[in-house]
């Protein structure tokens, strides 16, 4: 059976609730009972710790579980301090401490995202008196270090991990049992529209709505872009915009549909050879294949523009999102019985969400989709 465990918010949540309790009832509290929200249901979360610091003052620990998930934040501690006092007007008033992300494009803020907010404060009011306030100071003693084996900075996060998501079950997306889930969804939207979007994860989808797409267009397909495009096909849809990140969807060039680190790369050999094939010098090429991340690339190719009055950006990403089309149509051709196959277009976005290309295709595809 899977487990799905619940996201990082739910244990952040259940600590400061723990904490709470310790200076209300100067107890320690075994178990959390908190309402996740999104969905509507009750979640029973343990407490490792709890300790008084002083009268006004209180920490308390719970431990990441994400069930059946591929997450590096397995087994992580999460703190929550909670003191008496906070902003005038706002009972709760939530901060991040030493672990969690600064938001480089928000002036630094903390990366405590909106369900994260939500999730924290509604459950917290409901154990306050009207005139009681506190400061809520989430810790993720690891978080720095685990930063490093993330994508988030690519999206402009930095010195630690987000409190991301929308909902506070932890979906597997690595398992069989979500792409299950996730055909589902698809089998619901193809029977009401010939145009989906896919997007691999929740900044494509946040992205994708403020461009104006239908939301009930987009389907979600983490990294299960192979079997989704299959899917699709099989179904009938006429038309798939792939939505994503440079870094995963660059992947689909070099022939890999299942694009999660832990299977393969490949976005330096994808970047380097299409370099290679449109004549950029040994010497810049060289850069290109050591480059650490495809954003520290993308950032040479922008160096190279701004100092020569070149067009390589444009002109690797072009040709980058030429062959995802490509590939994806062979890949979808060559899983299929259909005569007629579904159509693939590719839009790609940066770590700051601007749009760096999209194909031939996908403007076609994009006028029907709002």
């Amino acid at each position: 059976m899977t487990n799905s465990g619940y996201t990082l918010p739910v244990f952040a949540c259940a600590a400061a609730i723990a904490a709470l309790h310790w200076l209300r009832q100067r107890q320690p509290i075994k178990v959390v009972s908190l309402d996740l929200i999104e969905p509507a249901k009750l979640a029973e979360i343990p407490v490792e710790q709890v300790a008084g610091l002083s009268a006004n003052m209180a920490l308390a620990i719970t431990r990441s579980d994400p069930g059946d998930n591929l997450d590096l934040t397995r087994d992580t501690p999460i703190w929550a301090l909670v003191e008496w006092g906070g902003v005038e007007g706002e009972q709760v008033t939530i901060k991040g401490g030493e672990g969690i992300g600064k938001q480089i494009n928000a002036d630094d803020q903390a990366a405590i995202y909106s369900y994260a907010q939500r999730l924290l404060k509604e459950n917290l009011t409901r154990l306050l008196a009207a005139e009681e306030r506190i400061i809520v100071t989430i810790i993720l003693p690891e978080g720095r270090s685990l930063a490093v084996r993330t994508s988030n900075s690519a999206f402009g996060v930095v010195e630690g991990l987000s409190l991301l998501g929308t909902t506070g079950i932890s979906q597997p997306l690595s398992s069989p049992a979500q792409l299950d889930a996730f055909r589902s969804e698809l089998q619901q939207k193809a029977s009401l529209f010939a145009s989906l979007v896919f997007c691999i994860g929740e900044n494509g989808l946040d992205l994708a709505r403020k461009m104006g797409i239908n939301p009930e267009r987009l389907v979600k397909t983490a990294n299960w872009l192979g079997p989704m495009l299959v899917e699709a096909d099989a179904l009938g849809v006429q038309e798939i915009l792939l939505f994503g990140y440079h870094g995963k969807l660059m992947k689909l060039a070099g022939g890999i549909f299942h694009t999660h680190h832990h299977l393969a790369d490949g976005r330096r050999e994808v970047l380097a050879a299409h370099c290679a094939l449109l004549g950029l010098s040994q010497q810049d090429i060289e850069v290109v294949f050591h480059s650490p991340t495809a954003e520290a690339v993308l950032k040479h190719l922008k160096s190279l523009d701004d100092s020569t009055g070149s067009a390589w950006v444009n002109r690797v990403y072009s040709a980058i999102a030429e062959t995802i089309d490509a590939r994806c149509q062979e890949y979808i051709t060559s899983h299929s019985s259909r005569g007629q196959n579904t159509i693939c277009g590719s839009v790609l976005f940066d770590r700051d969400r601007q749009i760096i290309i999209k194909s031939k295709t996908a403007c076609n595809i994009m006028g029907n989709l709002c």
